[in-house]
């Protein structure tokens, strides 16, 4: 947001340098970010009459001036400028003079001839070139004939302005205006403003509500929607008192009507847009929702197809404009147009928002209506427009104005207690204080006690809602530098890291000790990412909090699943081929109780990885043999034994984003602690991935129930261990763990560990079969076994897996 001084001081005087006024506006919550002086490098750039200009006898392309600078004897200025002529009135740059382009003038010589400054091209005076013809500028700039001699140049070009540009926060919509900021400028300075008389003489005979038709079909986006109708248009350039305002602002001046239209939304601070009468299909005018595919054909000559979820402003045959964002060039204001409909309205801020990131369209408008606009200002402001348009003869106005306000807004009022704002802000002022202070800023305040107050909001400030926000506003007036610092009262704890954040640090180290990468993402997802992960339809993964405000449109739902990041990360790195990839997450998801959420969500910590690509690093020692099932699951389980989780079984299981015969279950008990497995190969495919991956999930709180937290330690053995191996035939379906769940339960107390080493199926083994063998190791801390007494284990060990299984040992 930009405005001059010069504008501000069309509606009311201050004393205050601009210096001194962004100070006082910055600590009052306005913030000021620059203070911009329009006429920077030309304060000694004055104008002069070409008196003499004769050719310089030692150049066959420069001249010599002699120079009429209204003060003091003629200067003489050699220029090597061909489009100069005597009596030409021209900027002259005198010596000292150091412009905007960074070039410093000094006494010099050229030539032989001594030449005491020098004559300025519009660009070396940093003027917009495109508002100048080509012959300005090209050469010097040439002054009009009428231009008083010796004045400084910047008064001439209107460049005796100062510009505060302000960095204001999203809640301050009632200072995107010049009304809006000099308001504060009064409370401030003390000063009385001067407001326009809004006054229109309705000079034409026809009706607005006889030429024009105007609805709303989506009132939850369009709270109000006002017309009025000129005719006998005469489309011109607007006054450059206006064009200077408008330039201050940082706005193209296009013509008088358009120009009209900007400088109104700035004053006043709402948002217009002028139609061409004769192109408005129907002569109707409907705020509605987008048909999903239907063009919009905005005034930057773009063409989008609409989504379906943008509002536009559209006729009796297509859309006429995005609402709030940009109008539609089929209906602009050309050189021919006639009649004009002027257009104002009040539309759903975040609706704006979000057309205005989906279309990559941001305006002066969308700004506004983004951050709220005074919907009681519509009439108001489509009325000062046509009466700007009328004093310049460039209209008639016809009777009356066409409105559709279908709910018109109640005045917000707060209540509020002096003690409730004194505890707030530590201070100790009077409610008379108080009254006065927000009385002065256009707040309607009426005593209801000897200490309570109820205050009525003004229209403008859609901000305050809430005692809290009364008191900012005493504060910010009263001024912060006159309330006492004090010191925050309370019981000083020494901060400790939670129990859980410690188990999360060290998930971390191990992963990271693995060589896995961590990585980072939002806690965002896409509708989509559930059917591409291959997620039931009626499964609890899809109840996913919708976001009413996304960041953009790619992720418009609180993701579920850490698996989406995963896969949306791995895709990204495969595409800049980046194709050994371990990647490791770990992060909250969040269901909600209930859709529509009406509490809090339950957020749940959740691990997830992913594998694919070479086992080892590159290199003329390495093979490159490709991680497999065996990889991600070995990582599951070093993890595991870091986290000092054991006595756990893996069994096969099914997982929606894992292949069907490739995947374990991690279990304690009957509780699921990790899935492992190889990607689905439909989900491989929806992510256009042809690569073998393996993923796995875990859940923290479940691991950090299963982890060790006390530790006992024991001597190392004095006696020898005594190894055997057990090769038997079972049926191909039986599960090795299942086995081994058997072996450990009937192996006796002298029983130490069981491992499968071989698995084997072909010649010489039945169809339907497969041979295992495992190496089984039974030791004691006290003595030494016996053969006996490991055989007597190892028949307890055959008869069991022979009743279980069926098994048949193996010679």
């Amino acid at each position: 947001m930009q405005v001059s001084i010069k504008w501000l001081k069309d509606y009311i005087d201050f004393l205050e340098t601009p210096e001194e006024l962004a100070d006082k506006l910055t600590m009052a919550g306005i913030p000021v970010e620059n203070v911009i002086r329009a006429d920077q490098g030309l304060e000694k750039v004055v104008t002069g009459r070409i008196e003499k200009l004769e050719k310089h006898q030692n150049s066959d392309h420069l001249q010599i001036c002699t120079m009429n600078v209204g003060a003091g004897e003629p200067l003489t200025i050699v220029t090597g400028a061909q489009n100069v002529a005597e009596g030409q009135i021209v900027p002259v740059a005198l010596v000292g003079a150091h412009l905007p382009n960074g070039l410093k003038i000094a006494k010099g010589k050229l030539r032989g001839v001594v030449s005491m400054g020098m004559l300025c091209s519009a660009g070396e005076l940093k003027l917009d070139l495109s508002k100048l013809t080509a012959e300005q500028q090209d050469g010097i700039y040439i002054l009009p004939a009428d231009t008083p001699i010796g004045m400084p140049v910047n008064k001439v070009l209107g460049l005796d302005d100062v510009v505060l540009e302000f960095e204001l926060t999203a809640n301050r919509g009632d200072c995107f205006s010049v009304m809006g900021l000099v308001r504060e400028i009064a409370v401030l300075t003390g000063n009385q403003p001067r407001w326009p008389l809004i006054q229109v003489q309705e000079d034409d005979a026809d009706t607005a509500a006889g030429l024009l038709q105007i609805g709303i079909d989506a009132a939850d986006l369009c709270s109000r929607f006002s017309a009025r109708v000129l005719k006998n248009v005469k489309i011109g350039p607007s006054p450059v008192w206006m064009q200077q305002r408008l330039e201050s602002a940082g706005i193209r001046a296009i013509n008088n009507v358009v120009d009209v239209t900007n400088f109104v939304m700035v004053e006043l601070g709402q948002p217009m847009h002028a139609y061409d009468y004769d192109a408005i299909a129907g002569h109707c005018l409907q705020v509605r929702r987008a048909v999903s595919g239907e063009e919009l054909h905005t005034l930057d000559d773009s063409s989008r197809k609409a989504r379906g979820e943008e509002l536009v402003i559209a006729d009796a045959e297509k859309a006429a404009g995005l609402a709030g964002v940009m109008g539609g060039l089929e209906t602009e204001i050309t050189a021919h147009t006639q009649t004009v409909v002027l257009e104002a309205a009040a539309f759903n801020g975040p609706s704006i928002r979000r057309t205005s990131r989906a279309c990559g369209l941001h305006s002066e408008a969308s700004g506004r209506f983004e951050r709220g606009v005074d919907v009681t200002q519509t009439l108001r402001a489509l009325n000062r427009a046509a009466q700007l348009l009328q004093a310049m003869g460039a209209c008639t106005v016809c009777a009356g104005t066409v409105d559709v306000y279908p709910q018109p807004v109640q005045p917000v009022q707060v209540s509020f207690t002096v003690q409730q704002i004194n505890d707030r802000l530590g201070t100790r002022l009077a409610g008379g204080k108080m009254t006065a202070i927000l009385e002065s800023l256009g707040f309607k305040v009426e005593a209801t006690g000897s200490d309570s107050y109820l205050v009525t909001v003004p229209s403008w400030r859609n901000d305050v809602a809430y005692m809290a926000d009364l008191s900012e506003e005493v504060a910010r007036i009263y001024g912060f530098d006159h309330i006492d610092s004090t010191t925050p009262a309370g019981n000083v704890m020494m901060a400790r890291q939670s129990d859980r954040q410690t188990f999360i640090d060290q998930m971390k180290s191990i992963f990271c000790s693995l060589g896995m990468d961590e990585e980072n993402s939002f806690s965002f997802t896409h509708p989509s990412m559930f059917d591409k992960l291959n997620v039931p339809q009626d499964s609890p993964l899809r109840c996913a909090i919708p976001i009413m405000n996304p960041l953009t449109d790619e992720y418009p739902l609180v993701r579920t699943t850490l698996l989406s990041s995963i896969f949306e990360n791995t895709v990204r790195n495969l595409s800049r081929k980046n194709e050994d990839i371990r990647l490791f997450d770990i992060a909250p998801v969040f269901f909600p109780k209930a859709l529509p959420v009406t509490e809090q969500p339950d957020e749940v910590i959740k691990v997830a990885g992913l594998l694919t690509g070479r086992r080892d690093p590159l290199g003329w020692a390495q093979n490159n043999a490709m991680v497999d099932f065996y990889d991600a699951k070995g990582i599951v389980e070093q993890l595991l034994e870091g986290l000092h989780i054991t006595h756990y079984t893996v069994e096969r299981g099914e997982h929606y984003a894992m292949h069907p015969g490739k995947t374990a279950f991690f279990k304690k008990g009957r509780e699921i602690i990790a899935a492992v497995g190889e990607v689905h190969p439909a989900v491989a495919a929806a992510f256009d991935v042809t690569k073998k991956m393996y993923i796995f999930e875990m859940d923290v709180a479940t691991l950090m129930k299963y982890s060790a937290a006390k530790f006992s330690y024991q001597p190392l053995p004095k006696y020898p261990a005594i190894s055997r191996d057990l090769a038997m035939l079972v049926d191909e379906k039986v599960c090795a763990s299942a086995i081994e769940q058997v072996i450990a339960k009937n192996a006796g107390k002298y029983f130490k560990s069981v491992c499968l080493f071989d698995l084997y199926t072909g010649k010489q083994i039945a169809a339907g079969k497969k041979s295992l063998a495992f190496a089984m190791q039974f030791q004691s801390a006290d003595k030494t076994l016996t053969d006996a007494e490991v055989d007597e284990a190892c028949a307890h060990i055959m008869e069991a897996v022979t009743r279980d299984f069926d098994a048949e040992l193996r010679a």
